[in-house]
C-alpha cells in the first residue's frame, strides 16, 4: 500500500492554514515537500511534522524553537527530541503562567477602575 500523499491544496485544506502559511513553513525549512514538475507532494513525514508544527504554536512556541526543537529528531533521534521537548514544555508552561497572572492582574485592575467609575456616575447622577 502506498504512503498519503497531500497536494498542496489538500495540505492547506487538511490543517486549515492559507496558501501564505504553508510557502512559508517550507521557506523557514520547516516543511520540505516532494516535487514533481511544479507540484508539490506532503508525504507522512510532512504531514507528522505539520501537525507538530500547529500544536508548537497552539502553544504559543515561536517557529524558530519549533525548528530547532524538528532537527533534534533528524540530528540525534527520539530520545533527545523528548528530552528537549520536556525542557521546552517546563519553559512553556513557566511562561504561560505568568501570562495568565498578569492577565488577571489587569483584569482586576480593570474591574475596580470600571466599578469608581460607575460609582462616581451613579453619585453624579443622583
Amino acid at each position: 500500500m502506498s504512503q498519503p500523499r497531500l497536494s498542496f491544496k489538500q495540505m492547506c485544506a487538511r490543517f486549515d492554514v492559507t496558501p501564505r502559511t504553508l510557502r512559508y513553513y517550507e521557506y523557514i525549512e520547516l516543511l520540505q515537500p516532494a516535487r514533481e514538475g511544479r507540484t508539490r507532494y506532503y508525504g507522512p513525514r510532512e504531514i507528522a511534522r505539520m501537525t507538530l508544527i500547529l500544536r508548537g504554536r497552539k502553544f504559543g512556541y515561536p517557529l524558530e524553537e519549533i525548528r530547532q526543537w524538528l532537527l533534534i529528531y533528524e540530528k540525534e533521534g527520539t530520545v533527545a527530541q523528548m528530552r528537549a521537548w520536556i525542557t521546552m514544555a517546563d519553559r512553556q508552561l513557566a511562561e504561560l503562567a505568568e501570562q495568565r497572572a498578569q492577565l488577571e492582574d489587569a483584569m482586576q485592575e480593570l474591574k475596580r477602575l470600571r466599578d469608581d467609575t460607575a460609582e462616581e456616575l451613579n453619585r453624579r447622577e443622583d
